[in-house]
Formats: structure tokens, sequence, C-alpha cells
């Protein structure tokens, strides 16, 4: 996804822009090269529309700059809630020990390209990599709107506020790390979690970061919406087998949901298409 230090602050910048147009908060992520991890709190709707429109942009900065054409075109991209105060502290840790767990020669409250290196620092300071340590984030870029518009890519409106390091929006514009700190209250209890929590501790749980297990309610609202998009009807009485397997596959590559709950929403026999969705 990323191939060089460009593409990494291309990357973290367009996280700032994107943002703007979704009514949710960044809590904690990490860009690999092979992979991301976002913490967003809001809807699923919001929190669906801006990973995809990130994979999206993603996949054509890719080809615009390395002329690797639609290299993310079949990503997965799952999803999962968290619906305890201990898992949320515990993913929270999960996402930003990525990196050394990863086996990358990082400390994980170092690595550049994520939110880890804004938890419990000193106001108006960021604690940074080595290649842009001497900058102090507290002061804003000389840059005028303008050009950091031509910087960040984007026609969307800047304010004159924005804080930048170099070419870098400063990630504290778009992560809420001071409710990060507050849903931890003491930075013992960060360290003591960073410390404590496993892999395991989030893969055990199927996978928490990546598989989603949405309500079978709201998933029939779903179902009926693409079923809409798709064919002109929330209904699949009508449809043949081939469309309910489109519609089948279109709510796992969008939702990630269970194959057993997307054969009961489409009418489908588990048996005969589970090695097709």
């Amino acid at each position: 996804m990323f191939y060089d230090e460009e593409d990494f602050i291309n990357g973290m910048n367009r996280i700032f822009v994107l943002l703007q147009k979704y009514d949710i908060v960044i809590l904690a992520f990490i860009l690999m090269d092979t992979h991301i991890h976002f913490i967003l709190w809001g809807t699923l709707e919001d929190c669906n529309r801006f990973v995809h429109e990130y994979v999206r942009q993603t996949s054509r900065h890719i080809s615009i700059t390395h002329g690797d054409r639609k290299k993310l075109e079949n990503v997965p991209v799952h999803y999962q809630t968290v619906d305890t105060d201990y898992y949320l502290k515990t993913a929270l840790c999960y996402v930003v020990k990525n990196a050394p767990v990863g086996g990358l020669p990082y400390n994980a409250l170092d690595y550049p390209w994520s939110s880890g290196p804004l938890y419990f620092r000193h106001k108006d300071q960021w604690t940074s990599p080595a290649w842009h340590s001497e900058l102090d984030a507290g002061n804003d870029s000389p840059m005028g709107v303008h050009e950091k518009r031509f910087v960040l890519h984007t026609r969307s409106r800047m304010e004159d506020g924005v804080k930048m390091i170099g070419p870098l929006v400063f990630p504290g514009e778009y992560v809420a790390f001071e409710l990060v700190e507050r849903i931890f209250k003491t930075c013992r209890s960060f360290n003591y979690f960073m410390c404590l929590s496993k892999e395991d501790d989030v893969e055990s749980r199927g996978g928490i970061i990546s598989r989603l297990s949405i309500p079978m309610q709201e998933m029939r609202q779903h179902k009926n919406e693409i079923c809409r998009e798709l064919y002109g009807t929330t209904s699949v009485k009508g449809l043949d087998t081939r469309q309910r397997i489109r519609l089948a596959k279109t709510l796992k590559s969008r939702y990630d949901s269970s194959v057993k709950q997307i054969t009961r929403l489409t009418g489908l026999v588990y048996d005969e298409v589970k090695d097709l969705i």
C-alpha cells in the first residue's frame, strides 16, 4: 500500500483530508506497508464509507505515482465492533503496537506512520521520529492556505491554523488523542495495557480487527439497500441464483458478515454456495 516515505506522508495527509467529509472520530491508526488499522467512533455507515474511500484514494495514488493500476481493487476491508471498555483499551494498544509486533525496528510510541507518538506527551509537542524531531509541532507552518491545499492534493477549504510539520499535517489535528488519554485516565494505565495486551487478545475473538458481526436486523437493511441498488427492488424473491450470488458477494465485500448470515439474507443454500462467496 505504501512504497516509500513520500507514500506514507501522502497517506497520513489523506486521513486529514478525508476526515473533513465524515462525522467520525479517529482514536487510533497505523499505516503499514501492506495494511492499515483504524479505531473509529461513529456510525457504521460513516466508518464504512471513510475506510472504503481511503482505500480507493490510496489505490488512485498508487496508480498515478507508481503506474500500478487497480492495485487495491479487491483488497478486503474488515470491521469489528468494540463493545467493552476493556476491549477498547486492548484494541487501541493492539493498533499502536502493530509495527514492532510486525517485526519493524521501532518502539511502538515512535513509529512515525501512526498515532502512537501522540499519547501522553507534553502539551503542544509531539515526541516524533528522527526525520522531523527537531521541529516543534506546536508552531504552525508558514505555508499559506493555497500552498497547503496543493501539498495535500485537495480543493477543500483549508483553515489557516492547521499545523504542519514540513509537508506533513500534524497528526494531532485529526486524532482525538486527548479522548484516548481520558479513556485510559493515566499514563500508568496506558503503559499497563501496552504491556498487558497481546496479539492473541485480539485474534482470539475471531480476529476482532478482521471480522465484523452485524445484527441481523441491521444487515437486512443493508441487504435491502444493495438489492435496490443492483436490481431496483428490496425483495430477493424474484432474483435468480446468479443475481442472488452477486448480491451475496456485494454484502460480503462491503460488510464482511459471515457467509451463513449472508445466505440466510439472500435465500441461498449455505453448503451449495459457501465456496462461491
